[in-house]
Order: structure tokens, then sequence, then C-alpha cells
């Protein structure tokens, strides 16, 4: 097969007229990238996000953020650090996103959630 290899960095990268923002971030020791275009932002399979990173992130419209599980998790945020880090990071509304069976049931959890957070779940879609 023929591939054509794009190695992101940590910098801006244009695809047409759209500028997508990478956010360096840790997925236990791995290195990975969540992102943000325009005021949607992206983070998932992370558990660690620098604070110069956290500011690439701040005030966006919508925050996309995994929460793994209720209990802590080696490589992913758990409930509480994923509500802690969408209250810090001040977006409009919040998804928490991959999401395993160990969170608990979606009306349970979401009755627990602080205002512009909510779960996110299948066949969600989400306008700005």
């Amino acid at each position: 097969p023929v591939i054509d290899l794009n190695i992101i960095e940590n910098e801006v990268l244009k695809i047409d007229n759209t500028e997508i923002l990478p956010i360096d971030l840790l997925h236990h020791k791995l290195q990975v990238f969540g992102y943000r275009i325009g005021d949607f932002s992206h983070v998932t399979d992370a558990n660690f996000i620098a604070d110069e990173e956290k500011a690439k992130l701040k005030n966006s419209k919508i925050l996309v953020l995994n929460a793994l599980q209720i209990t802590k998790h080696i490589s992913h945020f758990n409930l509480e650090e994923a509500i802690e880090l969408a209250l810090e990071l001040n977006a409009e509304r919040t998804y928490f996103t991959h999401i395993s069976h160990k969170l608990g049931l979606h009306q349970e959890i979401s009755s627990k959630l602080p205002p512009n957070i909510f779960l996110a779940y299948d066949g969600l879609k989400i306008s700005i």
C-alpha cells in the first residue's frame, strides 16, 4: 500500500481553512493529542494535562472530555478528576465520553453533575 504519513507536532495545523490546535496530553506515560477546533475541544484517552496545555482549552464553548469510571484509573480521568478539570477549564458545556460500565447508570450520574456538565451518549448531536 501507499502511505502518506503526516507527523503531527504540538503546533497549529491547517486543513483547508480550518485551524486545528493540538493539545499535548498524557495517557499514562504515552504522549497523545487532544484537539481544539475553534470553540470545540476534544480530549479523550488522557489522565494528565500540563498547565500550559490547559490554557489552550480554557473557555471553549464545547469540551468533550473522558471520564472513564468512578475509581482512579492509570491512564484516564475518573469522574471526580473530570469534573474538577471541566470546572477549571470553564467551557460553556462539557460532555463526558469514553465512559465504561464502571461509571454507573446515566440517570444516576447525570443527577450528580454540576450545571453545564453532561454525560455524552450514542447519537448525541452537539452544535455550537
